[in-house]
């Protein structure tokens, strides 16, 4: 955040100096309102830019193993151009070399979730998958695994097939 704050402040001091230097150099002919006007032209230019590249870049990082299963775009009143072109705000990844299986309940899977927000931070969370009843469960306090694989205590949520997290959890890696 605190780069990106620079870099907002460097765009703007740039296209300030530009047009400095072309009003100096045409010998004062342009208005002198447009100096601050092409500084806060930048500036917005910029943190547009930072906000549409976010998620690119962040994707860019992760590790291996990693999958994007869901996002989520975010529109905003106060950002107007979002109403025609919504920007990636959060997502959720799933870390596939995390997997677990038990021989015997070889449909469920645990995975760890990760899900990521544009200023918030990164949380990872065990998620619990059945694949064959497409439902899943959080791993709490209190859910019991036995030796034979079968899990008690959980509170299990239905999903629908097309669900993308269930997708990306029981894929075959």
């Amino acid at each position: 955040m605190f780069f990106e704050l620079i870099g907002t402040i460097v765009a703007g001091a740039t296209a300030a100096l530009l047009v400095w230097a072309l009003n100096r150099t045409l010998k004062g002919r342009l208005p002198k309102w447009l100096i601050p006007a092409s500084a806060g032209a930048a500036m917005l230019a910029a943190t547009i830019s930072s906000e549409y590249s976010w998620y690119d870049r962040t994707v860019a990082t992760m590790p291996q193993g990693m999958v994007v299963a869901q996002t989520i775009e975010e529109t905003a009143f106060y950002r107007p151009w979002t109403y025609t072109a919504p920007f990636v705000s959060r997502y959720v990844a799933v870390d596939q070399q995390s997997t677990r299986t038990h021989p015997n309940q070889p449909d469920q899977r645990l995975v760890d979730l990760v899900f990521y927000g544009r200023w918030t931070r990164t949380a990872k969370v065990p998620m619990l998958f059945d694949c064959a009843e497409s439902r899943r469960a959080d791993v709490v306090d209190g859910i019991i695994f036995a030796e034979d694989g079968t899990v008690t205590d959980a509170t299990w949520f239905p999903l629908e097939a097309t669900d993308p997290l269930l997708k990306v959890a029981c894929e075959e890696t």
